[in-house]
């Protein structure tokens, strides 16, 4: 199937498969993507016993990870090479040692070369641990030829 022939939610699955072929950090902190739409990525990860700080909750950089990887592959749905360009992250309650936290990212706005995601951190029992705004920016290349863009742009 050629790329003119695959839907939009095709397309946003194989941008996915192929993002996180490549995301060894995200792979190495148990992310799990559980689906992903156009504009739109939802992404797991249990909360083990190394991401747990002084005060016994979660720490906060590696919610932060979570809400940034569903982030990434929500902007970059649509095989157009995305980047962050800043974001803000709210903490609104903990994560605890074996919480099952799901980021849940949603494209506000998409013009240009820019665009606005809110992430959305909960818990198994639904509350929320984090709220986090992304900005991104399009940059060249596609998400699935990245190596053939970067090689290239080398060239």
């Amino acid at each position: 199937m050629s790329d003119r022939e695959l839907t939009p939610q095709q397309l946003a699955e194989a941008c996915a498969e192929s993002m996180f072929a490549r995301d060894t950090a995200s792979q190495n902190l148990g992310m799990r993507i559980e689906s992903v739409a156009p504009g739109r990525a939802v992404l797991t990860m249990t909360v083990r016993e190394d991401m747990v700080q002084g005060h016994g909750n979660c720490h906060g950089g590696f919610i932060f990870a979570l809400a940034d990887s569903a982030f990434a592959f929500a902007c970059n749905t649509y095989d157009e090479a995305t980047v962050g360009s800043g974001c803000s992250i709210d903490y609104l309650g903990p994560g605890q040692l074996g919480d099952l936290l799901t980021a849940t990212a949603e494209e506000r706005s998409r013009r240009g070369r820019t665009g606005i995601y809110d992430i959305t951190v909960r818990n198994q029992h639904g509350q929320e641990v984090a709220l986090f705004r992304g900005r991104s920016y399009k940059i060249r290349g596609t998400v699935r030829r990245l190596e053939e863009t970067a090689a290239e742009s080398q060239a």
